[in-house]
């Protein structure tokens, strides 16, 4: 299912960017650059899971390509995943990479399944990480299932050689329930 294109698309800012600043447990959450896979395994004390939404080859958002650097409209391979705390969507993930440097890159997202796309990015050291940066979702942009207002995400680019895989993850309300954390 294509995302709708929007009137305003989310601005993406740096922690440096972002005013008014979020709360100090918001921010570690959005901006700290550890593994978000590990830190919600720990979260959930080793209950964490996978759960695939959506794979295949679509057409880049705008606002992807830009990050991506590759020309407006090109396509890319997008997976949606639920990040799971005791079965429990807490995260949503869109991870994205443009067709023309993935094909022949060697990285085969097509096979992860259930397995954490975070996991593999931070266990291959040739991968840079580029800024976090964070905005308040789309609602338009979410599965119905867990559509909500104004929450945070974030997202960064990592980069192999002419490779980058974009990876967004959105924070639901059962994460923040979960952290004991107040929004």
């Amino acid at each position: 299912m294509p995302h709708a294109a929007l009137a305003h698309p989310p601005r993406w800012l740096t922690a440096s960017q972002l005013h008014p600043q979020p709360a100090a447990v918001v921010r570690d959450w959005l901006f700290n650059e550890d593994s978000l896979t590990r830190r919600l395994t720990a979260l959930s004390h080793d209950g964490f899971s996978v759960t695939p939404l959506l794979e295949g080859w679509q057409r880049l958002r705008t606002d992807e390509c830009a990050a991506l650097g590759v020309p407006d409209g090109s396509q890319g391979w997008v997976r949606e995943v639920y990040l799971r705390g005791h079965g429990q969507p807490w995260v949503f993930a869109r991870s994205v990479a443009a067709r023309s440097a993935l094909e022949g890159s060697g990285l085969a997202l097509d096979q992860l399944g259930s397995r954490s796309l975070g996991e593999l990015l931070f266990s291959d050291r040739a991968f840079d990480r580029g800024l976090l940066q964070a905005c308040r979702y789309p609602a338009a942009w979410l599965p119905a299932a867990v559509h909500g207002e104004r929450l945070w995400a974030r997202r960064s680019c990592f980069s192999r050689g002419a490779l980058g895989v974009l990876v967004a993850e959105v924070f639901l309300p059962a994460f923040w329930s979960a952290a004991d954390i107040e929004i």
